[in-house]
């Protein structure tokens, strides 16, 4: 799994999506596996599929289910995948869902779309998608 800071994320997204588009391949499948609930109201990069890790009320990953639902969007394993969430620990283990189901090129963001908690235990202050200014919307 790669590990890319969030404009190391932005920048691959787009180079890739671009070299795939002049082989027309599918662009990279950008997935938030957040709740949807988190995806929809704190914000989220536009384009991105939400598929969660876990979902209110169980608040259990089930990996399986998790793989299976991405590997349905992406209609192929060897599609590169990238993942987000709120602060990057998430798509650690669901990469490895992923890789363990075979996915071939899978990369997560690095301190996700909100980042670490500052001394105040607030989130977007220190690092993250957000932070960093990256294109995002909110509902």
């Amino acid at each position: 799994m790669k590990h890319l800071l969030p404009k190391e994320a932005w920048a691959w997204l787009q180079a890739e999506t671009a070299r795939r588009a002049a082989l027309g391949q599918e662009p990279p499948l950008f997935v938030d596996v957040r709740m949807e609930i988190e995806s929809l109201y704190v914000g989220r990069p536009p384009g991105v599929e939400n598929i969660p890790w876990y979902e209110y009320p169980d608040l259990t990953p089930d990996p399986a289910r998790f793989a299976a639902a991405v590997a349905q969007e992406a209609g192929d394993k060897a599609r590169p995948v990238l993942l987000i969430c709120r602060s990057g620990k998430r798509t650690l283990d669901a990469g490895k869902a992923l890789e363990a189901v075979g996915f071939k090129e899978v990369a997560h963001v690095v301190h996700g779309f909100e980042g670490e908690l500052n001394d105040a235990f607030k989130r977007s202050s220190l690092n993250g998608w957000r932070f960093d200014g990256l294109p995002w919307e909110q509902m």
